[in-house]
């Protein structure tokens, strides 16, 4: 890493150690103490330029990047009121380069927009003595299963050339409302993020949008719903979710794209949350190059209300 400048803006030079990561993570790492909501803010206003040139949040930075950082005085950093509490997670594979947990629902993977800590800030309270962990991927706040955590930074950057390779598969369970008739269906929809009026972030259906490829499978027909297996070909922000509200089969419990009335009915019956969870990862090992095919099963919850969904189906075909 070469820095290059002044004290006030600061171009650093990305050497081979550090390229792959997400520009976002990178400046928080450069910039210890400034809050996740700010970063984005410096990027989004273009006062951080990779190659003199504004990018996105998500862009992944190349060797030989020159990253330009924007002045940020200590006064306009806002004091951490609290450290990450130490949690560990049900465990579902370790080794010496990678950790794969079983996410649950309700658990941010890491702290910003009003979350003061996530999963791996957790973790690395929990294990200080752990010299790398960073998120390979993400899942939502409120989607649970299988979240994988690198322990060396070429697993990182090995996982992530699988990952934009497609090499990774992804799936998931759903339950949505809905009868699906298909066995198989595969879905391409451009999607964009956007604003709404109130400042929340959301993503919809935009023909200038980046292109989000699904393949949906019926695992299961249960009378007005049906439960969907879900192997996701690119990783767009809530990909799922906008892809399935688009095609008339909101996702249960789904409390931004979904069937907000459906919602408010089924939370009397127990289910508060949204069923939606990454339930297998296939891929290989970034070290030994063993193809591993990870399962975290349907949380309790889930099975729970399947179990009542089954029931008031069966009863019906019986009527």
């Amino acid at each position: 890493m070469k820095e290059l400048g002044n004290a006030r803006v600061r171009i650093l030079t990305l050497d081979d150690a550090r390229a792959g990561q997400r520009v976002d993570n990178f400046l928080l790492r450069e910039l210890k103490g400034v809050p996740r909501s700010r970063v984005y803010r410096l990027v989004r206003s273009g006062e951080v330029r990779v190659n003199s040139r504004r990018v996105d949040v998500t862009y992944r930075l190349q060797p030989g990047d020159r990253v330009r950082i924007p002045p940020v005085r200590t006064a306009d950093v806002a004091p951490r009121r609290s450290r990450a509490r130490p949690a560990e997670f049900p465990l579902v594979y370790e080794d010496d380069a990678l950790l794969v947990i079983d996410k649950p629902a309700g658990v941010a993977v890491h702290g910003g927009s009003g979350v003061s800590a996530g999963v791996i800030e957790q973790l690395r309270a929990a294990r200080p003595d752990a010299r790398f962990l960073e998120l390979v991927h993400r899942l939502d706040r409120d989607t649970s299963g299988l979240l994988m955590i690198a322990k060396k930074r070429s697993a990182l950057l090995a996982l992530h050339r699988a990952l934009r390779a497609d090499a990774v598969e992804k799936r998931y369970l759903v339950l949505v409302k809905g009868r699906w008739t298909r066995a198989s269906r595969s879905v391409r929809l451009p999607l964009r993020k956007f604003l709404t009026s109130a400042g929340e972030r959301r993503v919809g259906v935009d023909p200038a949008g980046r292109e989000s490829r699904t393949r949906f499978e019926l695992v299961e027909s249960l009378g007005e719903y049906s439960l969907l297996a879900a192997s996701i070909e690119t990783g767009r922000t809530h990909q799922i979710r906008v892809q399935l509200a688009e095609l008339g089969f909101p996702i249960v419990g789904d409390d931004k794209y979904g069937d907000f009335d459906l919602n408010k009915s089924l939370a009397k019956q127990g289910a508060r949350r949204m069923f939606l969870h990454a339930e297998r990862l296939t891929f290989e090992h970034p070290r030994t190059g063993v193809r591993l095919a990870l399962v975290a099963p349907l949380p309790a919850e889930l099975r729970g209300f399947l179990d009542r969904i089954r029931g008031n189906a069966g009863h019906a075909e019986a009527i």
